[in-house]
């Protein structure tokens, strides 16, 4: 069985769709058997496509994106190994959701997974901002994937 990671933010079109095709792409060139995904945890932008500015970072980086926004189900925490935050907001939202202690547990923020990060752990929301901001998550996305990539590896040799 798969390894399972979602990531999720507010509408799910932009940070968490950005981390979810950066961990993908290294996930598949490693040939990682991890399932990922994305969510938010409001349902305003269910059934878009991701924000064309999140698109254009991923693009300009060397990622592909292909992506539907969808609303976090509190019933999904069972289905994930582990469930990542993009900010305190949201990780505070998903623990309220959580039907229990474990899966509570499998709850994390991406930044907890670069080292650099210090105490900000807070993906800021680009959506109001412009080309610089996009880049910017789009970096704070990719110092986070060395440690979660390994969180990983550890879990599926334990599996």
């Amino acid at each position: 069985m798969s390894y399972r990671v979602t990531f999720v933010c507010t509408g799910n079109i932009c940070r968490s769709p950005m981390a979810e095709s950066v961990f993908r792409h290294h996930v598949d060139e490693e040939g990682l058997d991890v399932e990922v995904d994305s969510s938010g945890t409001g349902g305003w932008h269910v059934g878009d496509a991701a924000d064309s500015r999140t698109v254009a970072a991923l693009r300009r980086a060397g990622y592909r994106s292909a992506h539907i926004a969808r609303q976090f189900e509190p019933e999904w925490a069972a289905h994930y190994d582990l469930i990542i935050a993009l900010d305190e907001g949201h990780l505070a939202e998903l623990r309220a959701m959580a039907p229990d202690g474990e899966a509570a547990a499998k709850i994390r923020l991406l930044r907890e997974f670069d080292p650099s990060a210090g105490d900000d752990l807070d993906v800021p929301d680009p959506y109001y901002g412009g080309r610089a901001d996009f880049d910017q998550v789009l970096e704070m996305v990719e110092a986070a994937m060395p440690g979660l990539l390994d969180e990983v590896r550890a879990a599926l040799k334990e599996r």
